[in-house]
């Protein structure tokens, strides 16, 4: 019943579901983004910095307690404070609450595979994606308006979920991610080496390598690479820690988070590379600057590339399927990831099976996700995301780095991970985890609080003030919930 009995039965497994998590939406969509508007090719280099010495270090540090203490993130926290089980509680709800609107996006993109067989989305794919397809409005008014298509399509999606997250971890996750994973790579592979062949694509990959060295002055710059690198891969979310306690003894965890990073940061940078050249195809054809077609998130997605494949020729009956596919596996298997958190720690706190946990989370899933499939859905979308991705989630991370690196005796943590190593950690990293790390945060949390305040509507603070709310109430009772129920269990 409880996940600590489980292990992964290979190191493979493991990774393919480490870098299966890790590859999502925001290495396709997000990424060729963030480094055009920051120093474009110059922007590698506070990218890999930041990776070596913060995203590694960081990594390193949830792989350490997921794999010292072999159990759910909420036991963990158990088992350094009672009371800090209402701070693990608060983890898993805001992981799945971003996985409820998460899966709306990967629901679209399940119809909009369907339409990229015979360009469903018309001459005019801006306004058929935020009118004909989302029915978009600019406010709440529209909640009472449910989209079936896209309600269809998301229930699909939370039933393929569910089919791999309630079966045995081998036989599920495990399963999944191992051939799953690699078909992502090989999709992509097509996609990028297409990309590259097309007329206009060195306009697109030519910016892609242009390098701007005044902006490695400028500390928006570097706070932006360590975000990419936090976001990509889905550090702080429970993750990391949830996978790492099903590792077995002897397993070399330095090796692991090397092999993790350079894949997901390679995918990442190879995915931009053709992004940036379907992009520079784009702006030849249509006469379009380059900097008017690049953009983050959906409208890269479900606009800018439509509108290529419109133009594109015989080819994009293969090219569009091929791309929507591979936002579909990479949504699904950081999906899978995102509400084991959540799955593993109700299995163990309420002492249930795990596919009673997963079913359960499916359908409180299920519900909250509906909400994103009205006509405010996009509307409530961007203010749930902009809310826990810039605030509720960093808050957390930082806390984490408080918990696990000042309250519990950080040197235990260095001891397991200097077992069987590649390379041992020590002082230095350390500092990273005690102090540089929560004050990067604190600077990113304090920057995007400031700059959002200026702009904030009423509307959107009453939004961010209930979801704040929703986040303090729930995680008390379920904390005395478990509590009343260990309870009983003594008794008995």
């Amino acid at each position: 019943m409880a996940n600590k009995k489980m292990q992964w039965d290979s190191n493979f497994s493991f990774l393919m579901a480490m870098i299966g998590a890790a590859v999502g939406l925001g290495n396709i969509w997000r990424f060729p983004y963030v480094l055009y508007s920051n120093g474009e090719g110059t922007f590698l280099i506070p990218y890999i910095i930041s990776l070596v010495f913060l995203g590694l270090s960081f990594i390193l540090f949830e792989y350490a307690i997921g794999y010292k203490f072999k159990t759910s993130v909420l036991d963990i926290c158990k088992r350094i404070r009672d009371r800090f089980q209402m701070i693990g509680w608060s983890l898993c709800l805001i992981v799945f609450i971003v996985t409820t609107y998460y899966i709306c996006i990967v629901g679209w993109d399940l119809v909009y595979l369907v339409l990229s067989f015979f360009k469903g989305w018309g001459a005019n794919p801006d306004g058929f994606f935020s009118q004909t397809f989302l029915h978009s409005t600019p406010s709440i008014a529209g909640i009472t308006t449910i989209v079936p298509v896209i309600l269809i399509s998301t229930v699909i999606v939370w039933a393929i979920i569910w089919f791999i997250s309630h079966k045995d971890l081998n036989e599920g996750i495990g399963k999944f991610t191992k051939w799953i994973v690699p078909l992502l790579v090989v999709l992509m592979a097509i996609v990028v080496f297409y990309a590259l062949t097309l007329p206009g694509a060195s306009i697109g990959y030519g910016e892609f390598v242009n390098v701007d060295w005044g902006s490695l002055a400028n500390p928006n710059v570097w706070l932006a690479a360590f975000g990419q690198v936090l976001f990509s891969l889905s550090l702080g979310m429970g993750i990391v820690i949830a996978y790492a306690s099903y590792l077995p003894d002897k397993s070399n965890l330095s090796k692991n988070a090397v092999l993790v990073l350079g894949a997901n940061s390679g995918f990442e940078v190879f995915n931009a590379m053709g992004i940036f050249a379907i992009l520079g195809f784009m702006a030849l054809e249509s006469g379009a600057p380059l900097n008017t077609l690049v953009s983050e998130g959906t409208g890269l997605a479900f606009v800018a590339f439509p509108k290529v494949f419109n133009i594109m020729g015989p080819a994009s009956q293969i090219i569009g399927p091929i791309f929507f596919l591979c936002i579909l596996i990479a949504g699904v298997t950081s999906a899978v990831g995102m509400i084991e958190p959540l799955v593993s720690s109700l299995a163990d706190r309420f002492h249930i099976t795990r596919k009673r946990s997963a079913t359960i989370v499916t359908v409180v899933g299920i519900c909250i996700t509906s909400i994103f499939t009205t006509g405010a859905g996009n509307y409530l979308l961007t203010i749930f995301d902009e809310f826990l991705n810039n605030y509720a989630l960093i808050f957390i991370i930082i806390l984490q780095c408080i918990i696990f690196g000042w309250y519990y005796k950080i040197d235990n943590l260095i001891e397991v991970l200097n077992k069987n190593a590649i390379f041992t950690v020590g002082r230095l990293w350390k500092i990273v985890i005690k102090f540089l790390i929560p004050i990067i945060l604190a600077i990113i949390w304090l920057h995007s609080l400031f700059t959002q305040l200026m702009v904030k509507g009423l509307d959107v603070i009453i939004i961010d003030a209930l979801i704040t709310i929703v986040l303090i109430i729930v995680p008390i009772i379920l904390y005395y919930r478990t509590k009343t129920l260990e309870g009983k269990i003594n008794e008995t």
